[in-house]
């Protein structure tokens, strides 16, 4: 088969569903028991059959039936995003309030020296002596 003779419309290809479809494809509650009375219907005198386990509104996955209840998941849903949003800005805060502030500072040659053959010898960078020799200094006079 040489490459310029083949086309999509060589291969098939099942068609997209839309979401519209899907939603009407998956029954409510309602429909799914055919054989028991609406609630409209029913008489006052007649007992209420309790409903089947895991066929309850609240339930995740199924799709809520009323008006209110999809707003109510809505909302949740909403409170919940803004929860994330609150928490990622802080750690964005607080990510920025631990970055590195740089201190430049001028060393003559021979401390430079000691500092580079201290942290040759002792397998650590120069900043993290310089660090821990700033913060000795200072918490040795109360800083």
């Amino acid at each position: 088969m040489a490459k310029g003779q083949t086309t999509v419309s060589d291969f098939a290809v099942a068609p997209r569903r839309s979401r519209s479809l899907e939603q009407a494809a998956t029954p409510t509650n309602s429909a799914m028991n055919p054989a028991e009375p609406s609630t409209e219907t029913r008489n006052a005198d007649q007992p209420q059959e309790p409903v089947p386990v895991g066929t309850e509104a609240g339930q995740p996955g199924l799709i809520a039936p009323t008006e209110e209840a999809r707003r109510e998941r809505a909302t949740t849903r909403a409170l919940q995003r803004e929860d994330s949003r609150v928490r990622l800005r802080d750690l964005k805060r607080a990510r920025d309030r631990e970055s590195k502030h740089y201190v430049n500072c001028p060393l003559d040659y021979d401390t430079k020296m000691r500092l580079q053959k201290a942290a040759i010898e002792n397998d650590v960078k120069m900043t993290v002596i310089m660090k821990a020799a700033i913060d000795q200094f200072l918490k040795d006079n109360g800083y």
